[in-house]
This record gives C-alpha cells, structure tokens and sequence, in this order.
C-alpha cells in the first residue's frame, strides 16, 4: 500500500477547506463569484471522505500512483470496465485514508490547542506582564 495519494489528498482538503478560507477575503470572494452550482458543490463536499474519493482520482489521472497498486492489474475478463473499476475502487481505499487523516488531526488538534490555550493562561497569572511591552 502507498500513502502518497493519502497525504497528498488530505494535504488538498486542509488546503482549501480549512486554511484558504481563513487567509484574508480573495479566497471567499473568489468563491462567492463562482456560478451558484459550484458554490452548491464547494459547500457540499466539506466532508473529508467525499471530497477525497475526488481529489483521489484527480491525484491519480495526474501523477499515475496508486494507492493499492495491486489494483492496476485488474482481470482481463472485466474488459472495458478494468480501468474505471480499478480507478474508483482505489479512489475509495484513498478517500477512507484520507477521512482517517483529516479525523486523527483533528482529534489530536482540540486537545493540542486546549493545551496551549492552559499554559498561555497559566503564564498570565503566574507572569501578568509576560508578553506584554515594558514601558
């Protein structure tokens, strides 16, 4: 099994679904100019597994890896259908890591950040003027 398509995908979703947004207005405004089904689909596929099947077969058309490579030498008897069986069936197995990707971090980021907001707290009280100018 690979993982660069994994992280790769999951790497895209953060992107645009959790940081372009919160990097100043031209990422919103640009959305908001789209035609109102793209606006419907962007909306849509915030879930992880959903938008990582997609970027998945993306990722593949583009760069050629495979998740599961074994996948790539489908049974002949399949035909036509060999391809598109083999690239959605993969793009499932990238889309499930992908999902576990985005939910580990951000299972391991609420506890992350509670941590850090404690010890910023704990500093004020124990330092009142820490981080603060003297004058």
């Amino acid at each position: 099994m690979n993982y660069e398509l994994m992280l790769m995908g999951a790497a895209i979703h953060i992107l645009v679904w959790e940081k372009l947004p919160e990097w100043g207005t031209w990422f919103n405004t640009f959305l908001e100019h789209l035609p109102r089904p793209l606006q419907a689909l962007y909306d849509q596929w915030h879930c992880p597994y959903c938008a990582g099947f997609w970027i998945a077969l993306l990722l593949h058309a583009v760069t050629g890896f495979w998740t599961i490579p074994g996948l790539a030498n489908l049974p002949a008897y399949l035909g036509i259908l060999r391809d598109p069986v083999a690239w959605v069936l993969d793009g499932l197995a990238t889309a499930t890591l992908i999902y576990t990707a985005i939910l580990s971090l951000k299972a391991i980021g609420l506890p992350a950040m509670q941590a850090h907001m404690m010890k910023a707290d704990f500093m004020k009280s124990v330092f009142p003027d820490h981080g603060q100018e003297k004058q």
